[in-house]
């Protein structure tokens, strides 16, 4: 049984800093959007404020319970089955943006594959611990592959090929520590990436996307102004930035300055220290998440530590590469810091189980 060792505060310290300054950065990135379009410079700050209400809360008690609490087959199969469920209701809600994601609710949207996320790495948790040291037999490696395949396909059935790549990052990272051989990762990768230059040769958008990514300046007052816009407000920046609140590329030079591209007004604003700063929060997120994994008194708490952890900095290297155009671009929120409810919420719950796991291993 796992034991109660003190709280790993540090961890706790740098999360809840990237949820104050991801409020401070929305309201600074979205205020004069949130005046023109909805009449209230506040808007996406108190509903975001909100969702830090509701992730926090989830987060401390998550912290608090015993992490093992969570390998309760009921526990493990009901949080699938429901994010399951919503994956595929969500296909028949009207299309938002191009993309059929969002469930509306009382005035709020709600993202199901943001909590596929924490559902897979939680089944993955559960499913692998007795098997891990027969990871590569078919009876444990056959339903892995089946049910992250499918819920890859859900998500790329709403559209939405970021999210599908980091599930499989994901997935990869936990089979890897679980002991499968990395010829079959390498294996899985050659598959996967001609699979995934498909969707985005089939998708006129992602095929634009692509293409822009290669050379922006090819358009730069069309499909390329988003990203030359980006790396404008990164290079204007400089060492120390503008300073809180005066960057000027958010005003209407920046397309989606308070979701997708909000490391760019970070760095206008703060300049190469803060984006620096970003990045070591970031990796000390890796850090403890690392430390937490390799104390875990048993596979279930190892898997629950690596994949919350890879949840977070994978996807957090994917945004800001998009930013520095060393990516295409993909949609995707910077975790903690990023305006979107479901994507705060998601990321919160998830990093109460891993705090969970920290103070409870050793």
């Amino acid at each position: 049984m796992a034991k109660h060792l003190q709280n790993d505060h540090y961890l706790f310290g740098v999360i809840l800093l990237l949820v104050l300054f991801g409020l401070l950065m929305v309201f600074s990135a979205s205020a004069v959007v949130a005046e023109r379009i909805h009449g209230a410079s506040y808007y996406f700050l108190k509903r975001q404020f909100l969702a830090v209400l509701i992730g926090l809360a989830g987060m401390l008690l998550f912290m608090q319970l015993d992490y093992q609490r969570f390998r309760h087959p009921a526990v493990v199969l009901g949080f699938l089955s429901l994010v399951l469920v919503a994956l595929v209701a969500v296909l028949f809600t009207g299309q938002r943006a191009n993309t059929n994601r969002f469930f509306s609710l009382w005035g709020f949207s709600l993202q199901p594959s943001e909590f596929a996320k924490p559902a897979l790495i939680l089944f993955l948790a559960w499913f692998l611990e007795k098997r891990y040291r027969n990871v590569m037999e078919w009876r444990t490696f056959g339903p892995v592959a089946f049910l992250l395949l499918l819920i890859a396909a859900l998500v790329l059935a709403g559209r939405d090929l970021g999210t599908a790549v980091v599930l499989i990052a994901i997935a990869g990272v936990i089979l890897w520590v679980a002991g499968l051989n990395g010829r079959y990762l390498a294996a899985g990768a050659a598959i996967l990436l001609p699979l995934t230059a498909v969707f985005v040769l089939i998708e006129p958008y992602r095929r634009e996307r692509f293409l822009i990514f290669l050379d922006p300046w090819k358009d730069p007052l069309g499909k390329g102004f988003q990203i030359i816009q980006s790396m404008i407000a990164l290079g204007t920046g400089g060492f120390l930035g503008a300073g809180p609140m005066a960057s000027k590329q958010k005003l209407y030079y920046l397309p989606a300055p308070h979701t997708d591209f909000i490391f760019s007004v970070i760095g206008e604003e703060f300049g190469l220290w803060g984006t620096t700063v970003l990045l070591v929060l970031f990796g000390w997120i890796l850090w403890r998440g690392v430390q937490a994994s390799l104390r875990a008194s048993e596979p279930f708490g190892m898997f629950l530590a690596v994949g919350v952890t890879a949840m977070l900095v994978c996807q957090a290297f994917l945004n800001m590469s998009v930013a520095l155009n060393l990516a295409p671009t993909k949609g995707m929120p910077l975790p903690l810091i990023s305006y979107g409810g479901s994507a705060l919420i998601a990321a919160l719950w998830s990093s109460g189980i891993l705090l969970s796991v920290s103070q409870r291993s050793g």
